[in-house]
């Protein structure tokens, strides 16, 4: 099994990057997990509503260029506030479903500030949205491979810290 992170920008602060750097090694004994981070556009504070969907589409096109053409060994997962909200079982229910199917590579994408153009959503195979809440797009890469971990973790029947 193979998990490639898909982000834009990167990680500034030290304490999150020590997070995901322990749920990549918490994941190793179930998949190989890889972190590919595209160059975030810079942008002032206040934008125009089409100087916005501008940075979404040039960021777009760079996490677009990562993505493989359609699979049935691959899915893309994007992280979307209008995807789907899943428990932590279900997660775990529907990446067993998909790697008992012949799914071996997972792609997980994670928008910048701005979120996603329309052409990253249509590329996804699934939308997932974690909650209605806005979270920092940094912040997510640690909360995507903690969830992967734990549902890794129920799939196999062991336990996790509570």
């Amino acid at each position: 099994m193979k998990i490639t992170v898909v982000a834009v920008g990167t990680i500034k602060e030290k304490y999150v990057q020590q997070g995901i750097d322990d749920y990549v090694k918490r994941l190793r004994p179930y998949a190989s997990v890889e972190i590919v981070e595209v160059k975030e556009e810079k942008a002032p504070e206040r934008l125009s509503a089409a100087e916005e969907a501008q940075v979404r589409e040039r960021e777009g096109r760079r996490l677009l260029q990562r993505l493989p053409a359609p699979s049935p060994a691959t899915k893309v997962i994007v992280l979307d506030l209008r995807g789907k909200q899943f428990s932590s079982e279900e997660v775990a229910s529907l990446l067993g479903h998909w790697a008992t199917y012949g799914t071996s590579h997972w792609y997980v994408v994670i928008g910048g500030s701005l979120g996603l153009s329309e052409q990253v959503r249509e590329r996804a195979d699934l939308l997932w949205s974690f909650s209605r809440l806005t979270f920092p797009h940094q912040l997510m890469r640690l909360m995507v491979l903690e969830q992967l971990y734990r549902a890794f973790k129920i799939l196999r029947g062991e336990t996790y810290h509570k």
